[in-house]
């Protein structure tokens, strides 16, 4: 067969245009080089004359011959001057849209232009590596050339112009100090409860002892390598929360090191366990989240969930947007012992992962099937360090196992500052003691749990006390913060929680409510008379108890079902 016909048969094949261009050929093109090819080896060689034996040219080359007269540029402005010119207000205004945009959790960037973003965005990194202010300024502007004999700059290059622009970013950076010390607070804005001894030994910036080596879990490098690897391999990154104490289980640095280095995965969050608290409680934190990342509220159970169908729901959204991906990762980051596992399990509607109410269960990340395309990605949980979090924080927020705690009564005032007394006594039917010691006594004496001659076994009573705090048997949550239809500790919110601003709608379906039994019904009633002026927290409590809280008006997506495609 001649290269014509070979020629000839490439182009039906490739599916050529059989026009009057298509029969024009490119000198030197064949069946292994075409015109593209042949065209970037003719620019090669056209820098070079051809010559003869005698090493006479023959052929000139570019911008070589002596026959062709002499070429000028055209006297034009154009040549010199910028090709494309914006003005600093068009591109202040253009900087705002864009960060406006980005700052909206519920607006998803699809696709981007080919424009220099990195031009207008102010960047403080240095070929992706993260460099200090001073080290960033001497690398602009040397000392050299900014002082002595040699300085090519009649002024010093600060940062500021004016004392006004100097003392306007000293009060800059005194609100990101208060921001990093408000880590340790509530979201309302009050501090942690924790013991006047300790509170004034940390305005020292002392310490007492050395923790235990227990409440250093979930920190090891094993754990921290297990998290970044579920990171870098989910296009949505879940951030599972426990609905009693959302800010405390919250992971800041991990949304910090997502939103700074992968801001082209998808942070959620989902309130887990929402099922422990009043529903108009879950739905005020929701509301709340909702401002930084899409929030919902979640139960895991397999058999009676609630918030699974707007969870599919919302995966399935994600997987129609990057529909161009054979498959979408999603993985589970989050506290230990926050129902990671479970809402995998939950999902699948069967026992994928293998799950437990102690911490510390799940040791590798794993990967499990939802759908055809959507993967989900289980992992250990992990603990960021924070200098503001002491042992009954860390105990309290289940990181560690309580059996493995030594005197563990030390830690059950704790415990009490967190729950009313009415719903102790409601538990263990025993009424409330000043003494925590005198109380955990009474509570042994109760159980039978006594030692050899007969006095009280305080380690395994406060153990008891503890495993039932963390697993939901006493009711406790944290307070919402402020403006979300909650009212604060110490404070009555009269305003019902559906009158706030926020998301509109629906939290979901709740099929069925926590009710009290029918013989503890009047206990409870008496108790309620006699704490009338307690905290907005018995508010909510008595409100769920006597099924009188209605669902918040919360914005969610249509249920649907959780089959398997």
């Amino acid at each position: 067969m001649g290269t014509g016909k070979k020629e000839a048969a490439r182009k039906v094949r490739q599916g050529k245009p059989n026009d009057g261009m298509a029969n024009v050929k490119t000198k030197g093109e064949n069946f292994y080089r075409d015109a593209k090819k042949i065209k970037t080896l003719n620019m090669f060689k056209d820098g070079t004359p051809r010559r003869n034996a005698q090493g006479d040219i023959t052929v000139a080359a570019s911008y070589q011959s002596k026959e062709l007269p002499t070429a000028r540029i055209e006297p034009n402005r154009k040549w010199f001057a910028n090709s494309r010119v914006i003005s600093q207000e068009a591109l202040t205004s253009f900087r705002d849209a864009v960060a406006e945009r980005a700052a909206d959790p519920y607006q998803v960037l699809l696709k981007t232009n080919k424009l220099p973003m990195s031009l207008i965005r102010d960047n403080d990194k240095v070929n992706g590596l993260k460099q200090h202010q001073a080290k960033m300024a001497i690398e602009t502007s040397p000392f050299n050339d900014t002082f002595g004999p040699k300085a090519q700059r009649k002024r010093v290059k600060l940062g500021v112009s004016s004392l006004e622009d100097l003392a306007g970013e000293t009060a800059k950076m005194q609100d990101t100090y208060i921001e990093k010390n408000d880590e340790g607070t509530h979201a309302d804005g009050s501090a942690i409860v924790r013991g006047d001894d300790t509170a004034a030994i940390e305005d020292l910036g002392l310490l007492t002892t050395s923790r235990e080596s227990v409440f250093s879990k979930g920190q090891s490098k094993r754990i921290w390598n297990e998290l970044y690897k579920v990171i870098d391999s989910s296009d949505v990154i879940i951030h599972v929360l426990d609905s009693r104490d959302p800010e405390g289980t919250r992971c800041r640095s991990v949304e910090k090191y997502v939103r700074e280095e992968a801001p082209h995965k998808h942070l959620i969050f989902v309130l887990n366990k929402c099922d422990l608290v009043p529903t108009g409680v879950a739905a005020a934190w929701v509301r709340h989240l909702s401002k930084d990342y899409p929030c919902l509220a979640f139960h895991a159970n397999i058999n009676n969930s609630f918030g699974k169908g707007s969870l599919i729901s919302l995966l399935r959204q994600f997987s129609s947007l990057h529909s161009d991906r054979k498959q979408v990762s999603v993985g589970l980051i989050g506290y230990p012992n926050s129902g990671k596992s479970s809402i995998i399990n939950t999902l699948r509607n069967k026992k994928v992962c293998t799950v437990a109410p102690i911490p510390g269960e799940t040791k590798v990340w794993q990967y499990i099937t939802l759908m055809k395309r959507i993967y989900l990605i289980d992992c250990p949980g992990v603990v960021p360090p924070n200098a503001n979090d002491t042992e009954e924080d860390i105990l309290l927020r289940g990181v560690c196992r309580v059996e493995n705690v030594h005197n563990p009564e030390q830690y059950i005032p704790a415990v009490l500052r967190r729950v009313l007394p009415r719903h102790l006594e409601r538990t263990y039917g025993i009424k409330h003691q000043e003494d925590y010691l005198d109380w955990l006594a009474l509570l042994a004496r109760q159980g039978g749990r006594l030692l050899k001659g007969g006095e009280a076994d305080l380690d395994g009573v406060a153990k008891m006390v503890i495993n039932d705090f963390l697993r939901g048997k006493i009711p406790w949550y944290t307070p919402p913060p402020k403006g979300t239809g909650k009212g604060d500790k110490g404070e009555k919110d009269e305003e019902p929680a559906d009158g706030v601003e926020g998301r509109e709608g629906r939290l979901g379906e709740m099929p069925r409510k926590r009710k009290l039994d029918e013989n503890n019904e009047p206990a409870a009633k008496e108790a309620e008379a006699e704490d009338e002026s307690d905290s907005a927290q018995e508010e909510a409590v008595d409100a769920e108890d006597s099924d009188a809280d209605s669902i918040a008006n919360l914005e969610v997506s249509d249920v649907e079902s959780g089959e398997e495609e």
